[in-house]
Formats: C-alpha cells, structure tokens, sequence
C-alpha cells in the first residue's frame, strides 16, 4: 500500500486525491450530472457512485444505466458496492476494472431496510466484512476504501478493534460518518468519535456528517483529526461548497460563482445532457428538495417542481419561482 499525506492532497496507490474532499455517494443524488456541476464549480477532489449492487452490476449496461454513467471529467472516482452474505463480489470487480474505476468503496453503514434483507450495509456481520475485504484485496490493485458509522453502540474497543481489522485486511481508507446505526440526520453528528479512528489506524481517515459550510469543515477538521471531508446533503444544497472549503482551507484559485438561478438550470442542462428522458424528473426533484433551501420561501420552489408532471414543467414553475425571488 502507497498512502502519502501533505496539506492539499493525500495519494492511495495510483489515486491522487486533491483537494482531500469528496462527494458523498447518495442514492438518487451522486450521478454524473450533480457530479458534472461541482466539476464545474471547482473544489472537489474525489467523486462516489451511488450504491450499487454486486448482484446486478455485472449486467449493468454503461450506455443505458444512470448508475454507471461518467465522464471523463468526473475523476478520479471510486464506485460504492454493497454485498450480502452469499455474493460472489469477484465478478463485480472485474465490471469495475473494465468501467475504468479509479476505487472501489465498500458500503458498511448504510441502514436502509432493503439492505437488512440481503445482510449488506450496516447489517454485515464481521466476519463476512473480513472475508469480503479480503477477497476484494485479492482480486485488485484499486484503491479499497471503505464507508462506516461508529457501530450500533458508543463502544470505543469495538469500534477501534473493527477499523483496525479493515486496515489489517487491506482497506486503503476509511470513511467515518459520525453517527450510529439507524441515527436520523437530526442527531447530532460525533466528530469527536472520528478522531478515536484516527488516533487507532495508520490509514488515512476522511471525516462524513454535519458538513454545510465552511465553518463547518475547519469544526469538524479540528474535531476529528481527519485527513479530509466527504460531504452529502450539503453538496446538494450547495454544490459550491467544495470551491469554497478548498479556497478558504487549502489556497485553492476558486473562479467566481454563477447565480442560484444559473447553478439550477445549469444542473437541469447537465440533466438532459446526461440521462434518457425518464431519467431526468426524479432526479430533478430529489435535487430540489435540498436546493430550496437556498431560498427564504424556498418550499415553494420545491412544491412546484415536486407537483410538475414533465421537466419542462418544472423547468417553467423555477423559473417563475426565480422571477420573484431577490436571490
């Protein structure tokens, strides 16, 4: 394993990661257009896919898939897989080779019911984790990160003897987010607990949770000893919160920002651009609903969109929302 660590950039193997903050993966959110649009804005030094199953990714089809849907531009980028007790992730790694994967993330927090089913996500079991991450190192030279929360319990051994063990099998790095299992986004986010991993692992450790400003990085940064940040929600509410955290933390030349009118149908662009018709209203919503929150009587906006019927619906009650808006 190659891991090199200095202010602006952190280097996994191949993988340079500069600035070190990354895009959360998010189901219905981190696609190629979100993506696109926070290349754009600048500052984002490391992209995620959704989650995607090893059960299905083998058959995805690249050129019809939203899941799998890139661009050059969106680099370097590690693709977030789940598996289940009884999943053969070998042939999953080898359609990730041949999609030009930059990494392989391995989801080992996500709660979601669908996921208990299959025994996936946070309801893996730890010796399955093992087995996996180890049959993953065998099968690739990729960078292997992994996504976790700080456990079921506020346990501090456990959770140090658990991120030791993805480290001792081969993990190149780890994303903490600092919440438990099944904690809403209302709890407030453990920066603190990120710091026990940190002090306990030799791998670089990348910070997730409670990050919407910029203030909210140099806390979190300081809180959590981190060698980096991923954020979610907060990248969908302000796609140009990358510039900013890279210009204010690392020196980064950040061009001037577009308005809030043209960030949105930059994105709605980037939209048609990128997906099949059906493709683009879903998504357009789900975006919305988070980047309302830019606006005073932002719930509007989101109602609107929400209740259109067609994109170009949509589009149309935006802009009207924007008409009046003094943003």
């Amino acid at each position: 394993m190659t891991v090199k660590l200095d202010r602006n950039r952190l280097v996994l193997r191949s993988c340079t990661i500069d600035p070190p903050l990354a895009l959360a993966p998010m189901v219905g959110l981190s696609h190629s257009a979100l993506r696109l649009l926070i290349v754009e804005l600048g500052g984002a030094g490391l992209f995620f896919s959704e989650m995607l199953s090893v059960g299905r990714l083998p058959s995805e089809n690249e050129n019809i898939s939203p899941y799998l849907s890139r661009t050059p531009a969106e680099s370097p980028l590690f693709y977030q897989i789940f598996a289940g007790a009884g999943q053969d992730v070998l042939p999953a790694i080898d359609r990730l080779h041949a999609l030009n994967a930059q990494g392989i993330d391995l989801n080992l927090g996500c709660p979601a019911p669908a996921l208990r089913k299959l025994g996936a996500g946070s309801f893996m079991g730890d010796k399955l984790i093992a087995a996996t991450v180890r049959t993953i190192r065998s099968a690739t030279s990729l960078p292997l990160s992994a996504k976790i929360r700080l456990g079921k319990t506020l346990d501090e051994k456990s959770l140090v003897s658990f991120c030791k063990m993805l480290e001792d099998e081969g993990i190149d790095l780890l994303t903490v987010h600092g919440r438990l299992h099944g904690e809403k986004f209302c709890r407030k986010v453990r920066w603190d607990w990120i710091a026990k991993v940190k002090k306990s692992v030799a791998v670089p450790v990348i910070a997730n949770g409670g990050i919407f400003s910029v203030a909210d990085a140099r806390k979190c940064l300081h809180e959590s000893c981190a060698d980096g940040l991923m954020i979610g929600r907060g990248a969908a509410v302000r796609p140009w919160i990358f510039a900013e955290i890279a210009q204010d933390l690392y020196g980064l030349e950040i061009s001037k920002r577009p308005s809030l009118t043209e960030i949105y149908f930059r994105f709605i662009a980037l939209l048609e651009a990128r997906f099949q018709p059906e493709r683009r209203l879903g998504r357009l919503k789900q975006f919305t609903h988070y980047y309302a929150e830019n606006f005073a009587f932002g719930h509007h906006l989101a109602t609107g969109v929400q209740n259109a019927d067609s994109i170009e619906e949509a589009s149309d009650t935006a802009g009207k929302f924007f008409e009046k808006s003094d943003k």
